[in-house]
């Protein structure tokens, strides 16, 4: 009796969708997404209503709206940054090894 070997055992989800080509487009998805739920919970923390966060960062609710659900448009890193400073925090972006 022989062993069938499966060729795709051990690899990782990273493999696969850097195989399938989308690597990059679901790495940037997640990383929106993190970066929009904690702005979110900084919001909920310092009981920041979408109304005052709108207007600190000098747009439309329907922009933040966007902006805290990036599966909703694109998002840029200008956004990002504002949305970052009207918390009171800093938007870090590095390359990583």
């Amino acid at each position: 009796m022989s062993k069938k070997i499966n060729k795709n055992r051990g690899s990782s989800l990273d493999d696969l969708l850097k195989k399938e080509g989308v690597f990059e487009q679901f790495q940037a998805a997640a990383i929106k997404e993190v970066i929009a739920w904690q702005l979110a919970e900084e919001m909920k923390e310092q009981n920041i209503s979408k109304a005052e966060m709108a207007e600190r960062m000098n747009t439309s609710r329907t922009q933040l709206n966007r902006l805290l659900n990036p599966k909703d448009g694109n998002v840029t890193i200008e956004s990002l940054q504002r949305a970052a400073t009207a918390v009171g925090r800093t938007l870090q972006i590095r390359l990583a090894s």
